[in-house]
């Protein structure tokens, strides 16, 4: 419940922030020429194929600007999309529906490229035990949409921010002391305050993957720009008892070879920091 209530709260402090953002002291576009009382229809158009997210998104922020909007969903979130589909009609207050035309497209718009390229990934795996996951690789401030997105997509989420898992990476252990110093200081800092948090860690070669392997203590290796050829061979040494990712440089045209490798994790940053956005419109209906 608390969890719930903690996402719709994160939901709506995005929008009310954004609203506030674009339409500051007001919108006046549209104030000056629509008259108030006037009233109209809108279709989302889709103007090219992929996976739609965003839908409940929109609905939100029709909720929050002016609550008296009808809805009417067509197309729903994760559902696959080609061009001239009809993904929602909205109808009500015209001002309304000028004034947050923008802000609708936006987030439709990013997040179902998100989760187009995400499907595309996960697509080009298939057959494979790997999973996809994001990274924290995201736009300040609308994280939780684009994490959101990856989700509608296919593919699971990496941790939400730097609280909910600890992730010894080479800046870390280079500051701490070297491999051995940053797992130790990590185990003794878990215990004096008593956290339950997984501890992932950063490798960069061979042997600073022997030396975690010989202080244990961690509950996933990352294997940072590994080649797949490498990958397949430090996992030949890798105890099933350890939770593995490779990360770094991987793309949609070389990700088979890493999932071929049997690595349980593949985190992929372009998800959330090379997509194209999909090319989606709102036209007035009459």
């Amino acid at each position: 419940m608390y969890a719930e209530f903690y996402i719709c709260n994160m939901l709506d402090e995005i929008i009310r922030n954004a609203l506030q953002e674009d339409i500051g002291s007001g919108d006046f576009s549209t104030l000056s020429c629509v008259p108030k009382e006037a009233k109209g229809s809108a279709q989302l158009i889709v103007k090219e194929n992929g996976v739609l997210a965003g839908i409940e998104v929109a609905k939100r922020i029709y909720e929050i600007y002016d609550p008296s909007l009808s809805f009417e969903v067509l197309k729903f979130d994760g559902n696959s999309v080609k061009k001239g589909d009809i993904a929602f009609r909205v109808t009500g207050s015209s001002q309304a529906i000028l004034t947050t035309e923008r802000l609708v497209l936006n987030c439709l718009q990013r997040m179902s490229g998100i989760a187009t390229l995400t499907a595309k990934i996960k697509k080009e795996i298939e057959g494979s035990s790997s999973i996809i996951l994001d990274t924290r690789k995201t736009t300040p401030g609308i994280r939780f949409l684009e994490k959101w997105a990856v989700k509608i997509g296919g593919g699971q989420n990496h941790r939400f921010g730097l609280y909910d898992m600890i992730m010894l990476k080479d800046n870390h252990i280079d500051y701490a002391g070297g491999i051995t110093a940053a797992i130790q200081r990590t185990k003794a800092f878990l215990i004096s305050t008593n956290k339950d948090l997984k501890i992932e860690i950063e490798v960069r070669n061979t042997k600073e993957l022997e030396e975690v392997l010989r202080v244990g203590g961690v509950d996933r290796i990352m294997l940072d720009n590994f080649s797949p050829e490498n990958l397949k061979e430090a996992l030949k040494i890798i105890p099933s008892t350890y939770e593995t990712e490779a990360s770094g440089g991987i793309t949609l045209e070389n990700i088979r070879a890493y999932a071929d490798t049997n690595v349980n994790y593949i985190s992929v940053g372009a998800l959330t920091h090379s997509l194209k956005s999909l090319d989606l419109s709102l036209k007035a209906t009459f």
